[in-house]
């Protein structure tokens, strides 16, 4: 496969564009994998525009995309010729819609078919797409000729996209390469449940039922700057590349923590192929199973006691150092209650002065939150992202999944995010019961523990993080309609309504006394 020079001039000091992808189909089973493979990363909204002459076998292509889209590979897929438009189903529901334009007289003819109604929403697929009106979205061009040189069957495929399909077509072809060098390309792909990061994974399964996981975690770009000509990521210190992770994942295991294996990975492209540590929970109908969230507890109180590096190698050359959880990381994230969760829950529009005081009050607060000593906050420290492995012993039991946005910060941190997780009822006397196992244990690795000092910064963190929370899951709702998160709000409330209780944050309370009343618990009884 290669591909061929741009044409045409371009203007001093444009950036180079990407050649079309070129290479040759030497027979009509090489146009149907072609049809498997486009079919991965089609999504509703996509527009495939199949040119080419008569014979070029465009409607064998499309027959292969919908066939594997709709997972029916006997499905009778007639060329449309005559009917103009072929609606079919996807096996998850998704509309597709395959259309042949070749005996369109006038595009208003497309108008009086509903066409523009049976695309919305759908994967279309349009031979002789020259005779369609221009379309906004993203479009993948596929351009099939026959070439008689490289055989009778042969045919020449030239592929390009816009609206941001090229960059998912050069991911794709690296994902197909990363499988085949790391021996999973026989692998059957599962998309797996995501988060409420731009991450995707899939699990990949070997005809032996050998199973791993592909994570598709393409580097970041920088959004719009939010302060000081920062962006948000750059500001609470977010991962920006898939080099935090495998730094992360090969220094805990190193450690002789339960971190997925890495089978094989595309640094440039941000893709990893990892051991599938299963999906077996620490909890229960929404509770913690008591004994596994114990172990959860002890790998933390054996990681904190480490000292622990601040750079950590990631391949050859390159390393990663991880960020401090910093006064200006943590205050912008607390904002993010009075910017979203205060308007858009609780319908209060704070005052200027009342979000300054605000700030203020978490700015001196968070002062008996410095630690000693820095160590890994992992950050994600919390139910969705802690396997359970019980085919192991100890603390290797416990599996670790996703902490790439990891920081050098408070040890309480992670404390907090497991025992006031957003989506587990956690009682006070539970939490206080496996505060008391990390302090034994803590003071068990490490004699000079502080347990005061220590029981400050967890009521500080903990209360932080409930508010960033709170915050976050307000945005999600109202800019990323993602409604999902409202329901753990409750919770949430709950929790931090518990820690403004400490005797660190009554300024804090008394704030939240005045301006939303809701989130302070009520004193209790004489």
């Amino acid at each position: 496969m290669g591909g061929d020079e741009q044409d045409g001039q371009m203007e001093e000091g444009a950036p180079a564009q990407p050649a079309p992808w070129e290479f040759v189909l030497p027979e009509e089973t090489a146009t149907e994998d072609l049809g498997l493979f486009l079919s991965e990363f089609l999504m509703p909204g996509d527009v495939v525009a199949l040119s080419g002459g008569l014979g070029g076998g465009k409607t064998t292509l499309a027959r292969a995309i919908i066939r594997e889209l709709a997972g029916d590979a006997r499905l009778e897929v007639p060329s449309p010729t005559f009917t103009l438009i072929q609606p079919y189903a996807a096996r998850d529901g998704r509309p597709i819609v395959h259309a042949d334009l070749y005996r369109l007289r006038d595009p208003d003819e497309l108008v009086e078919l509903g066409f523009d109604e049976m695309a919305e929403g759908a994967i279309t697929l349009v031979e002789w797409p020259d005779r369609m009106p221009p379309r906004g979205g993203p479009v993948l061009t596929v351009d099939l000729s026959l070439r008689a040189e490289f055989g009778p069957e042969a045919r020449l495929a030239r592929i390009d996209g816009a609206g941001g399909m090229r960059a998912r077509l050069d991911r794709a072809r690296a994902v197909r390469r990363l499988l085949d060098r790391s021996g999973w390309d026989i692998a059957e792909r599962t998309l797996m449940q995501g988060d409420a990061s731009s991450r995707a994974y899939e699990r990949l399964t070997k005809p032996d039922g050998t199973s791993a996981v592909l994570m598709i975690a393409p580097p970041r770009p920088d959004g719009p700057p939010v302060r000081d000509g920062k962006p948000y990521s750059a500001i609470v210190h977010l991962a920006e590349s898939v080099h935090a992770f495998v730094a992360l994942d090969r220094g805990l295991r190193a450690l002789g923590f339960s971190a997925p294996k890495i089978y094989g990975e595309d640094l440039t492209e941000g893709l990893l192929i990892l051991e599938d540590l299963g999906s077996e929970p620490v909890v229960e109908g929404g509770a913690p199973r008591p004994e596994r969230y114990a172990e959860a507890v002890r790998v933390l109180a054996k990681l904190h006691a480490n000292p622990l590096p601040p750079v950590l190698p990631v391949a050859e050359g390159i390393e990663h150092r991880l960020p401090p959880y910093d006064m200006e990381a943590l205050l912008f994230e607390a904002e993010l209650m009075p910017e979203w969760y205060a308007p858009a829950i609780r319908n209060v529009s704070l005052s200027a002065e009342a979000r300054a005081a605000f700030v203020d009050l978490w700015r001196a607060a968070l002062r008996g939150a410095i630690p000693d000593r820095p160590t890994w906050t992992l950050r994600d420290y919390h139910s969705p992202n802690l396997i359970w492995l019980p085919e192991r012993d100890g603390l290797e039991r416990v599996g670790l999944i996703d902490f790439q946005d990891a920081v050098m910060g408070h040890p309480a941190y992670d404390v907090a995010s497991l025992l006031q997780d957003a989506r587990v009822d956690s009682s006070a006397e539970f939490e206080l019961r496996l505060l008391g196992l990390y302090a034994r244990e803590r003071r068990g690795r490490d004699p000079a523990f502080d347990v005061g000092a220590f029981a400050t910064a967890y009521a500080l963190l903990a209360a932080q993080r409930a508010t960033k929370i709170l915050g976050i899951f307000a945005r999600l709702d109202r800019r990323d309609g993602k409604p999902g998160y409202l329901a753990h709000l409750p919770r949430i409330e709950g929790y931090l309504a518990r820690n403004l209780a400490h005797p660190a944050l009554a300024g804090l309370r008394a704030w939240h006394a005045d301006h939303l009343p809701g989130l302070v618990a009520p004193a209790p009884e004489p």
